[in-house]
């Protein structure tokens, strides 16, 4: 986690980032959401609302409230969904008329080791699934979606979620939980996979961007080195992890208590889930191998 910043702005206010862009902070505080869901409002006329947020009945109020005369929600956009994204689209939906548009369902864009991982009884961690969403247009890698004045540019970048999609706007980009300013992004298999994350940030970082707005906290003003912080962050921790399986060799469980020595008992099963997505995307490379099925519980060794 990053040192804190002054990122604290009011719930349910319409804040203007730019000309033609507003952020709405939704009342959902919590260590996982930092200040709360940021909701985007993109537009002059036609409106598209960005990650809508969570079910709350005065966070739709707000985003309402926020349309001005001669304007209207046209399109509903979700990154991901996630619990503190994408409930309240449908809601929003049926209010405005607007379609609901996101890359597809709770699975849809799941890797063929973590589809198999949750068929055989893993379950996600972490963060909640809002295993009822579904959208009524799915939008491909490289859609393009267009309204009066504005259009985004559909980027799937699987890894905290298989479904997630960043949105670039020019040379601005929605980067939903993918890249954010105050944390790294929770990955933990099945629902994350570290492998498509990593290749999602290399391929962010191949183009040129002037700042990320992303899921939550203050705009990112630096992208490229923001995305550098996070690609080195997560080597750190494969090298840790390499170091700790030359020792010996251990479980998830096992390794994450040798890693994370100064990390409370309570975060320690999210740790132990961030250390098994290493140990997937490591045995993916043939760098470790699993000594059994690939489960949460069986043992990994160091390739040689």
């Amino acid at each position: 986690m990053q040192a804190p910043d002054d990122f604290n702005p009011p719930t349910g206010v319409a804040i203007e980032l730019v000309p033609g862009l507003r952020r709405i902070l939704a009342p959902n505080p919590s260590p996982m959401t930092y200040r709360g869901t940021n909701t985007y409002l993109l537009g002059a006329t036609e409106l598209a609302v960005i990650d809508p947020g969570p079910l709350s009945e005065s966070h739709l109020n707000a985003i309402l409230d926020a349309v001005q005369p001669g304007q209207r929600i046209s399109h509903v956009i979700v990154t991901h969904s996630h619990l503190d994204h994408s409930p309240l689209a449908r809601p929003l939906a049926d209010r405005t008329g607007a379609p609901v548009l996101a890359f597809g369902g709770p699975d849809a864009g799941r890797s063929m080791v973590m589809a198999e991982l949750a068929q055989n009884g893993l379950a996600g961690g972490g963060e909640g699934i809002d295993t009822a969403f579904r959208p009524d247009s799915e939008l491909p890698d490289g859609a393009l979606i267009s309204g009066a004045g504005w259009q985004l540019e559909v980027i799937h970048t699987p890894g905290h979620l298989g479904n997630h999609i960043a949105l670039g706007w020019g040379d601005v980009c929605f980067t939903g939980d993918h890249v954010m300013g105050w944390a790294s992004s929770l990955v933990s298999p099945p629902d994350g996979d570290l492998t498509d994350f990593m290749t999602a940030c290399h391929r962010l970082r191949s183009r040129d961007w002037s700042v990320f707005h992303a899921g939550h906290g203050a705009p990112i003003t630096e992208p490229g080195a923001r995305l550098d912080w996070l690609i080195n962050h997560r080597l750190t921790r494969e090298a840790q992890i390499l170091s700790a399986l030359e020792d010996q060799p251990g479980t998830a469980k096992d390794l994450a208590r040798r890693i994370y020595v100064e990390t409370p008992a309570a975060l320690l099963p999210a740790a132990e889930r961030n250390v098994f997505a290493h140990l997937i995307d490591l045995l993916g490379k043939h760098q470790v191998s699993a000594q059994g099925q690939l489960s949460v519980n069986v043992e990994f060794k160091r390739q040689t």
